[in-house]
């Protein structure tokens, strides 16, 4: 399934840092989020864009993980010559990321 299927997403930027929030629909699905979306899978999801490191803060009362990741704005938005200079196009590029339900895949 799509990450899409069981979350929503926002973007938000301060320079070169993108910061994307996942949220779960049904909090049911925040485990999964929490054992499929890792910093390791987005940062490979967005190989090419990301130049830091990706860092993941889990925020378990509202069923969300929250990226923030570095160098990903092509120098920030003042200086990027990028068509989407603040990033809000990468939430749902990341919506697009492939999960499994499947207890047993761990990728």
């Amino acid at each position: 399934m799509k990450l899409r299927d069981i979350a929503h997403s926002r973007t938000g930027d301060k320079g070169d840092t993108s910061n994307i929030s996942v949220i779960a629909y049904d909090a049911k699905d925040y485990p999964l989020l929490v054992a499929r979306v890792t910093a390791e899978r987005v940062r490979a999801h967005f190989v090419g864009i990301v130049q830091g490191e990706v860092v993941r803060y889990e925020l378990p009362n509202i069923a969300a993980l929250n990226f923030v990741m570095s160098r990903a704005l092509g120098g920030g938005v003042t200086r990027s010559l990028a068509l989407d200079a603040h990033g809000k196009s990468l939430s749902s590029a990341l919506l697009d990321l492939d999960i499994s339900a499947d207890a047993a895949d761990t990728r």
